[in-house]
């Protein structure tokens, strides 16, 4: 089952985790915010409430790899890079794990 988590701003939906929980681990399968919200820190008040809300040892991701402004978030938070996969002709995946 997944559980869906929304960051709103005067009854705005500004952005979104969508998370899997099993176990002790965490999969995120999607980190969103509205473009017109960017760069306002809700990305990281979404991770950090599943990190501090969840009793978890292990919190998973996967984000396109020329995705820069993800990358860059997952790696400054602590996510070290597990592998990379070519999912077509232009486009990989960047796995990412972080251990609590």
């Amino acid at each position: 089952m997944r559980t869906f988590v929304g960051y709103y701003v005067n009854e705005e939906l500004c952005g979104a985790i969508s998370i899997k929980v099993v176990d002790r681990e965490v999969d995120i399968y999607r980190l969103i915010v509205h473009p017109n919200h960017f760069r306002k820190g809700i990305a990281q008040l979404l991770l950090n409430f599943i990190e501090r809300k969840f009793d978890v040892k292990t919190i998973k991701v996967a984000t396109g790899s020329k995705n820069e402004p993800a990358v860059s978030f997952y790696k400054k938070n602590g996510f070290q890079n597990t592998k990379e996969v070519m999912v077509g002709d232009q486009l990989s995946l960047t796995y990412f794990e972080k251990k609590i």
